[in-house]
């Protein structure tokens, strides 16, 4: 059995989309629903179970002879929700337990980590998952922190011998998009907020830049489709002597007015882009440039190429924004 805890969520559903294309209809989902929509991320999958996340500990000790991997997706992602005590019970203390679990019962362990572990960049973007190197690194908001923290842990456990999956690796996610993701309100990629603005008939509207050395629309992220996290996360199921901690990037940094005008040219638009001023709680916390360092996960092994932003985007606009049915 593969349990995937987030699994009705953006990356997590994708996932389970991505094992029922193999045929792989054997998966337990925990994943929290609520009164929204998030439940046509899953509408068109079978599934093995469906379980609350408070049950996600016993339900794997009553299956422990069954489960073989488990995929971590599940956490409170928002950059913005500033309740810690919250974050660190779902992103820590519970991913910290679920790494004891598989450790102990032998099974293999991916986990989400993040880009966010990264801060603003002035240490790099290199996924070196020593001790040594993650103490460099100053996340700038709750979320990152809380991330970064279980890398830390993950890495001191390693370092010490202490006992830990057969498999396991850590994947710091950059700026994902692609479908499945309209439960997650602002926390939507850009791509999926531009579309309904400049079917409109409005303009794009991106921040200013507040910072001398960056053009409005000039401020970059790694910008990687939502199908290539699942190619590395199938890739890592294929390979279970690979561990570590990874980038999931493209490795190619791409600005806002390049997404926004990838995002007009999928519609059959011209580009008008209007540039407003960033809220001031964020200036502070607000990345400029983000790009993976992508290394290390090619030389363990993996070989595929990452999807260019304007493909990916128009993949991402034709086949599912444009649908009436947009869930993948």
């Amino acid at each position: 059995m593969i349990v995937v805890t987030g699994g009705a969520g953006f990356i997590g559903s994708n996932l389970v989309a991505g094992l029922a294309e193999r045929g792989i209809t054997d998966v337990a989902v925990a994943d929290r629903f609520r009164d929204g929509d998030k439940w046509r991320n899953l509408a068109k999958r079978e599934l093995k179970a469906l379980v609350r996340p408070d049950d996600i500990l016993p339900f794997l000790d009553q299956h422990a002879a069954e489960v073989d991997v488990v995929f971590h997706m599940g956490a409170i992602s928002a950059t913005t929700e500033r309740d810690v005590d919250k974050i660190v019970a779902n992103n820590v203390a519970l991913t910290m337990e679920l790494w004891r679990w598989c450790a102990w019962r032998g099974a293999r362990f991916i986990y989400a980590s993040s880009a966010a572990t990264y801060g603003d960049g002035a240490a790099g973007f290199v996924d070196d998952a020593s001790v040594e190197a993650l103490a460099e690194l100053r996340p700038l908001n709750p979320y990152g922190w809380s991330k970064h923290l279980f890398d830390r842990f993950v890495a001191r456990a390693v370092l010490n011998g202490e006992p830990a999956p057969p498999q396991w690796a850590g994947l710091k996610f950059f700026n994902v998009y692609g479908p499945n993701e309209r439960h997650k309100g602002d926390m939507m990629s850009v791509v999926a907020k531009l579309h309904p603005v400049l079917k409109a008939g409005e303009p794009a509207r991106l921040f200013k830049s507040h910072r001398p050395d960056f053009a409005d629309g000039g401020q970059s992220r790694d910008f990687i489709h939502v199908d290539d996290c699942v190619a590395v996360m199938l890739w890592l199921l294929d390979t279970p002597d690979v561990s570590g901690l990874f980038n999931v990037g493209t490795g190619k940094a791409r600005s806002f007015k390049d997404l926004a005008g990838a995002t007009f040219a999928a519609l059959g638009l011209e580009p008008r882009v209007e540039y407003v001023d960033m809220p001031e709680h964020l200036r502070d916390k607000y990345q400029y440039f983000t790009q993976a360092s992508t290394e290390r996960l090619r030389a363990a092994g993996y070989t595929r190429p990452f999807t260019e932003l304007e493909d990916g985007v128009r993949r991402y606009v034709r086949d599912f924004l444009e649908q009436p049915d947009p869930y993948r």
